[in-house]
């Protein structure tokens, strides 16, 4: 089935529950040209690139992957010609700086665009993901002279990048980068290492990659704080901006993965031949700090491809189940009808459909509350939006992705036997979706980070805050008086309740009973992906409810998904609460041996 990009559901949601009215009358985003009647035109062009150009590859790349030969890396049929179209129309420099060619947007209207490339196509998106996360760490941390040579060449598409965290000994423990940057003088270092699980290391789509490398310089510290960030470009960059000879960075492998197998994920050797020419980002052993900047915008980016690949896996579900005709009605018919008349293919599109929209509705909210704390007049403003952002970002990474590999797996079910034959295109979804768990950061480290950074840290202020805003929604739920208004309420009511008592024990024990509260963390994650969705499916329920006249069909839809969000999904809140507060030592309970 082709992808359709649902332009009108992401409009809904950007201007509803997001706010796109007020994120768009901020000085610096007025001064680019934003304003509410741009937005359906971007996310009307987006869609036809990445439906015409980008979703025809997605089945076939998977099929014809990238291949390495002597030491070069072909991309799937097709990517190289998307890329230069992609690059040409300017969606790689939507949300950056128009000072570097960017168009300067906010990340409110980037992120539906970034949705829809990734539903067409989560192998090539890659390449364009990891290159804006490398364009923000060089604009946060990079001198002047750096970001000239390097991102405006970036913004236009002609060169990509890479992050170059992971090596064999060091995975998420990025205390045992052991990669060498060796001080030349004037400012120039060589690197000496080997750095693996490179997303786009190496490719054939740009004229030169410009990796991100993690290092240490050798009077450094031990631990993370004696790590270095370094740009390192594939090909040297002349004074005059042309491209100069190879550096000394190579490709000795590519990985032959489960899923996202058009992507190549690259295995790169620094300094075999006297050392990587490499230029230091920013202060020396501030590496990592600098390399967050990078690591928080992919975890955010990797939480919209979950909702991505879960989009395009239910699309393909509803229309199989539309089209295989299958036994009679449950209330009789005369004959065989279409699968999706059953009462439980419903409640699988259904479960399907809501988390979906969930997850994306939260997502652009937090969306909303970065260009609030990038743009917004008053510092007290600025502050209240990044905290709101940074509490919600493991939950988008990490709840999200869980949720995509729910939702491919249920799409798979829907097919029946043909879901779990290739030819399909069901079983791809499921792979692909597969890796979002763990690459940025596994669900574990974000749950941990929104235990210990984000709730503890803050004596769980901005979780506080957002349950006053949950219980505004409650107030208008009830003020509104409908069956569905007041359906909902009962339930976020208790899933409220279940969150505050969540935070109130882990505030209460994360000193005295560390194990047994981080032992929560995966439940607590799912708590809160669960309650705030429901909040957000609340509201898009109020929003309904109120517009229902202009689209009868599109917002009873909205509401019936919200109420199923709310009695089928967000009961699951109250035991996940059970087991926060109750299970933490027989979690515990067994010793190493036992195991």
């Amino acid at each position: 089935m082709p992808y359709v990009a649902p332009v009108k559901e992401m409009l809904f949601v950007m201007n509803e529950l997001a706010g796109l009215a007020e994120v768009v009358a901020f000085p610096s985003y007025a001064q680019a040209g934003a304003d509410i009647d741009l937005a359906p035109a971007i996310l009307e062009e987006s869609a036809k690139f990445t439906q015409d150009i980008v979703a025809p590859l997605n089945w076939p790349s998977d099929q014809n992957p990238s291949s390495l030969k002597d030491g070069v890396v072909t991309t799937s049929p097709g990517f190289k010609n998307a890329f230069e179209q992609f690059a040409a129309a300017g969606w790689q420099g939507v949300i950056h700086p128009a000072e570097f060619g960017g168009q300067g947007l906010p990340k409110l209207i980037a992120t539906p665009c970034f949705e829809m490339v990734h539903s067409a196509s989560l192998s090539f998106a890659l390449c364009p993901m990891l290159t804006d996360g490398a364009i923000e760490a060089l604009l946060t941390a990079a001198s002047p002279e750096l970001q000239e040579k390097f991102v405006p060449q970036m913004i236009a598409g002609e060169w990509t990048g890479s992050m170059c965290l992971t090596e064999p000994q060091a995975g998420s423990d990025l205390s045992m980068v052991r990669a060498r940057a060796v001080p030349e003088g004037n400012g120039i270092y060589r690197i000496f290492g080997t750095k693996i699980y490179i997303t786009y290391g190496e490719h054939d789509m740009a004229k030169n990659i410009v990796h991100l490398v993690l290092a240490r310089t050798p009077d450094a510290p031990e631990g993370v704080k004696g790590i270095s960030l370094f740009v390192v470009p594939k090909l040297l960059v002349n004074k005059d901006g042309s491209l100069g000879e190879r550096n000394d960075v190579h490709c000795v492998s590519i990985e032959h993965k489960l899923g996202i197998k058009a992507s190549p994920t690259a295995v790169l050797q620094f300094g075999d031949h006297g050392g990587a020419i490499a230029y230091l980002v920013g202060e020396e052993n501030r590496g990592l700090e600098y390399m967050f900047v990078m690591m928080n915008a992919a975890r955010f980016a990797v939480g919209m491809q979950g909702i991505a690949v879960a989009e395009r896996a239910y699309q393909k579900a509803v229309q199989y189940a539309k089209d295989r005709v299958q036994s009679r009605d449950l209330a009789g018919s005369p004959g065989p009808v279409a699968i999706i008349h059953q009462p439980d293919v419903k409640r699988m599109l259904m479960t399907m459909r809501a988390y979906t929209e969930a997850c994306r509705a939260l997502a652009y909210y937090a969306a909303a509350a970065y260009d609030a704390q990038h743009a917004a007049p008053n510092t007290q403003d600025q502050k209240v939006n990044q905290a709101i952002y940074e509490f919600l970002v493991p939950i988008v990474k990490g709840f999200s992705t869980e949720m995509s590999i729910e939702v491919a797996s249920l799409g798979i079910q829907v097919h029946g036997g043909m879901g779990f034959i290739e030819e399909t295109g069901a079983a791809q979804h499921y792979r692909d979706a597969r890796i979002l768990t763990i690459y940025e950061g596994t669900t574990a480290i974000q749950a941990n980070d929104l235990i210990g950074r984000k709730t503890v840290r803050d004596g769980g202020a901005s979780a506080k805050a957002l349950t006053e805003k949950i219980v505004q929604t409650e107030k208008d739920l009830a003020a509104n008086g409908s069956s569905d208004a007041m359906a909902v309420l009962k339930q976020l009511s208790a899933g409220r309740a279940a969150f505050e008592a969540s935070v109130d024990y882990i505030l209460t024990n994360a000193q005295s009973e560390v194990k047994a509260v981080y032992a929560g963390s995966f439940a607590y994650l799912r708590l809160c992906g669960l309650v705030l969705g429901a909040w957000q499916m609340a509201r898009a329920l109020l929003a309904a409810q109120r517009l229902r006249d202009s689209d009868p069909g599109f917002y009873d839809a909205k509401i019936a998904t919200a109420r199923f969000f709310a009695e089928h999904l967000l009961p699951q809140a109250q035991a996940l609460a059970i087991s926060i507060l109750e299970s933490g030592h027989s979690t515990n309970a067994l010793e190493v041996e036992q195991f």
